[in-house]
């Protein structure tokens, strides 16, 4: 295959291009459009594909090791294996209460979309949260790691500390940067913004 390490490729329309067995390592693909395109036994470790259309894209045999998924469409995508770029997984083999973070905004609800105003001591359900692992955000309870919650926070908002377990969790988006979606949690605390240094 070609050799495009290294190659600056951001927001390029490459829908049905044929990169199998290509060299990609490296690459910025950072929000191109590569729906249906032939990818098959390429070589994306270390590729940024955030936020790429890779809808439709055959990635069988790519070695996506290292490569960046975050808000990558991967809707009808073949083959690729989630355990590989999902690191998430695991808070599927937790025994016990698991505890993870919730963003919330001045009105105590999601930043993003809103509708459950969340309080500390009270426990919430969404029975319908979306359970499609190509979605990165949909219907649910959204939660995520701290690391995830420090980079979307913004002045008015506040991080809490959530509680549940492996059985709670409706969907861990595939290649997810962080955010992964519960049927029910219990709202247990909240993050001192000092002492993670959001605030002074």
């Amino acid at each position: 295959g070609d050799n495009f390490s290294g190659a600056f490729l951001s927001g390029a329309n490459l829908s049905g291009a044929d990169f199998s067995g290509a060299d990609l390592s490296g690459a910025d693909l950072l929000r191109a459009y590569l729906s249906g395109a032939d990818l098959l036994g390429a070589y994306l470790s270390g590729a940024n594909l955030s936020g790429a259309d890779l809808s439709g894209t055959d990635l069988s045999g790519a070695d996506l090791s290292g490569a960046d998924l975050s808000g990558a469409n991967l809707s009808g995508a073949d083959g690729i294996n989630k355990n590989l770029v999902t690191p998430l997984i695991l808070l599927l083999d937790q025994p016990g209460k698991i505890r993870a973070y919730k963003l919330i905004n001045a009105k105590m609800e999601g930043p993003f979309n809103g509708g459950i105003k969340y309080e500390i001591g009270k426990s919430y359900e969404v029975k319908t949260a979306n359970q499609d692992d190509n979605l990165q955000c949909a219907e649910g309870i959204n939660l995520a790691t701290l690391d995830w919650c420090m980079k979307n926070w913004k002045a008015d908002c506040r991080i809490l500390i959530a509680e549940f377990e492996a059985k709670d969790v409706a969907c861990i988006p595939i290649a997810t940067d962080g955010k992964f979606r519960v049927f029910r949690c219990e709202i247990v605390g909240e993050k001192d913004l000092k002492e993670i240094g959001l605030i002074k």
